[in-house]
């Protein structure tokens, strides 16, 4: 049954801006898609997908991509109100001599003032701190990589009917530091003694939300980069061998992939990898992530429906003088 109009509300558009690696491109925008669906049952959520044409591609990934993507110089005329910005995997030491960094730098200032909310996941959210405050992100004695369970450390909307420890799903070799942070004027949304900062934000004329974890993960993913890190290791292209997740598999997997791992590192040949142990699902992470993950990004759409409903009413006092939203291009003449 339609909505009578007086209770409609303005559908939302959300711009997902995808810099995973190709095996993950497609997971990617589903499980975001995924986190965001139950708040989109109250309202129209429509999606726009975006690509940063400096981040390399194969055959298949740029297929995928013109044919459904758009490159970020399309945004400003995309009538986007939200952007999330994932991570990509890095293959330069310093952030800031990565091939995509102009352009990412550019994606940043403006979204600072032409979207209503920005998230910025992962390595996306270490490249803004950066750019933003010059917080620079610290090299991890070891990688932080398991599922942890993080307290609310703050009041903020976006953690509105959440109050017990958030378990997320981590997988990163850098962190950065909540002193850091907080110094800088980010707020601190969730924190770990274990894990350190999860969730943090700050209000520009968009809120901008950073995630060093990955709340959209779905049950078998962290398994799914542990066999990827291990092909990796196994082939000679990573020196260390990967540990285990934390907090992930239970008692009977991590001893048959323990035992796998040893045998991995006496014996380094791809031959090996047909006898890489296959862990039913049941055998994986008996934390559900997934309930405050939808709770956290239905908080956030209702941030953006009610940010967006205030600018509604309050344009047609800005009518005698409207603002034109500049474009990536022109918004480099500020940085």
């Amino acid at each position: 049954m339609a909505r009578p109009r007086s209770e409609a509300k303005a559908p939302i558009t959300i711009g997902l801006v995808n810099n995973m690696p190709d095996a993950a491109l497609l997971a990617t925008e589903r499980q975001f898609m995924r986190l965001v669906e139950p708040a989109s049952e109250a309202g129209d959520v429509r999606w726009r997908l975006f690509y940063l044409p400096e981040i390399a591609r194969g055959a298949v990934a740029r297929m995928q991509i013109s044919a459904r993507y758009a490159p970020i110089d399309a945004l400003p005329q995309a009538g986007i109100d939200a952007l999330i910005v994932t991570g990509c995997e890095p293959i330069k030491p310093s952030l800031a001599d990565e091939p995509y960094w102009p352009s990412l730098v550019r994606l940043i200032e403006w979204s600072k003032t032409s979207t209503l909310s920005t998230i910025w996941s992962c390595l996306a959210a270490h490249a803004a701190v950066l750019h933003l405050d010059g917080v620079v992100r610290e090299k991890l004695p070891e990688k932080l990589v398991g599922v942890y369970a993080f307290e609310p450390v703050s009041k903020h909307p976006l953690l509105r009917g959440i109050t017990e420890p958030v378990h997320v799903p981590h997988s990163r070799l850098n962190g950065l530091e909540a002193a850091d942070l907080a110094e800088c004027g980010y707020e601190l949304l969730t924190h770990s003694r274990e894990a350190g900062v999860d969730a943090f934000a700050k209000k520009y004329e968009s809120l901008f939300v950073f995630l060093q974890g990955h709340p959209e993960y779905e049950v078998d993913s962290l398994y799914r980069e542990y066999r990827r890190d291990l092909t990796r290791y196994v082939a000679g292209q990573q020196q260390k061998c990967p540990a285990l997740p934390q907090h992930y598999f239970d008692r009977q997997a991590s001893r048959a992939l323990t035992a796998f791992s040893e045998q991995a590192r006496s014996a380094r040949s791809a031959a090996i990898l047909e006898h890489f142990p296959l862990i039913e699902a049941d055998r994986l992470s008996r934390a559900d992530w997934h309930a405050s993950a939808a709770r956290f990004f239905s908080n956030w759409i209702g941030y953006i429906a009610a940010a967006k409903a205030e600018r509604t009413r309050a344009a047609p006092e800005s009518v005698a003088a409207p603002r034109r939203r500049r474009s990536l291009a022109e918004r480099a003449d500020l940085i």
